[in-house]
């Protein structure tokens, strides 16, 4: 495993750190980390693919809200949601409020359960409103972000295990993709206040990036998790943006795949990844 940079590299000791930290979680680990304002950044295993899992949300949301900035769509539009939407056998916040289904919500409230929430279903019933993943892939890639495919749902990818591995993305990917999402105003303030809104409240993935930051502290993110298949978990991901003391703002990305430790364990390494990131930010003069 290297290390490569693509502004400014941090001090070794943070090096040292982060390859220590990633042994622990007994698979591929790739990182990416940039601060916003001063261009620092470091990269690990920073240009190999991995399975985004519920991470694709946050492009596929991206994708969503640029739609309703051209008007195509309306945040207040609403969806007619059947039986056939909410798949029982998925993560789906939404169809444990809506059972009956045969209901009426905005995609507003879609994509509030499908970023904040990491629901399933909102996720597919969004793709489709959207022409399919292919569709969204193809606005990722015509803002300039290459290195990621999206090509599956997630119904798609409950059906083989090996489906996840198609839908995957560099770590520097993701993290161009954030910071394009806060630097160049690809989508309008009002689109780019909502999504970073329902990323900053989501409740998913405590002890992943939030896990050993301040109390309080601003992360406004998106997780991902595949679940395990004979003890080896295709990924546990966490990508975002951390508001530091400073005020500035330190995007990053630690995906984790094809790992033989336990959830806990896996956690623990992004947690304690972006504690030693945090850290070397404010040891800075």
């Amino acid at each position: 495993m290297t290390f490569m940079s693509f502004t400014a590299v941090y001090a070794q000791s943070l090096r040292n750190q982060i390859e220590q930290i990633s042994q622990k979680a007994r698979g591929n680990v790739g990182i990416a980390v940039l601060n916003l304002e001063s261009g620092d950044s470091i990269t690990f295993n920073g240009n190999y693919h991995f399975p985004m899992q519920s991470v694709y949300k946050f492009p596929l949301a991206m994708a969503v809200l640029h739609a309703v900035d051209k008007g195509v769509l309306n945040l207040s539009q609403k969806i007619y949601l059947t039986k056939r939407d909410l798949l029982p056998n998925t993560w789906s916040p939404l169809r444990d409020k809506y059972p009956a289904a045969n209901v009426n919500v905005t995609i507003k409230e879609l994509l509030h359960y499908t970023v904040s929430l990491s629901d399933n279903n909102g996720c597919d019933i969004l793709f489709r409103l959207m022409g399919g993943p292919k569709k969204v892939e193809e606005y990722v890639h015509a803002l300039g972000v290459k290195e990621i495919a999206i090509v599956a749902t997630e119904e798609e990818m409950h059906q083989a295990w090996d489906v996840q591995y198609t839908n995957w993305s560099k770590p520097t990917a993701m993290l161009q993709l954030f910071k394009l999402f806060y630097n160049s105003k690809v989508l309008s303030d009002s689109s780019t206040k909502f999504l970073w809104d329902e990323m900053a409240k989501s409740p998913t993935g405590m002890q992943r990036l939030r896990g050993q930051l301040p109390d309080k502290t601003v992360v406004a993110h998106k997780t991902g998790t595949s679940g395990a298949k004979d003890g080896i978990t295709g990924a546990i991901n966490d990508a975002g943006i951390i508001v530091l003391p400073n005020g500035q703002h330190l995007a990053i990305v630690v995906f984790i795949s094809n790992s033989l430790a336990n959830d806990k364990v896996q956690e623990e390494v992004i947690a304690n990844i972006a504690k030693a990131v945090w850290d070397s930010e404010l040891a800075k003069k």
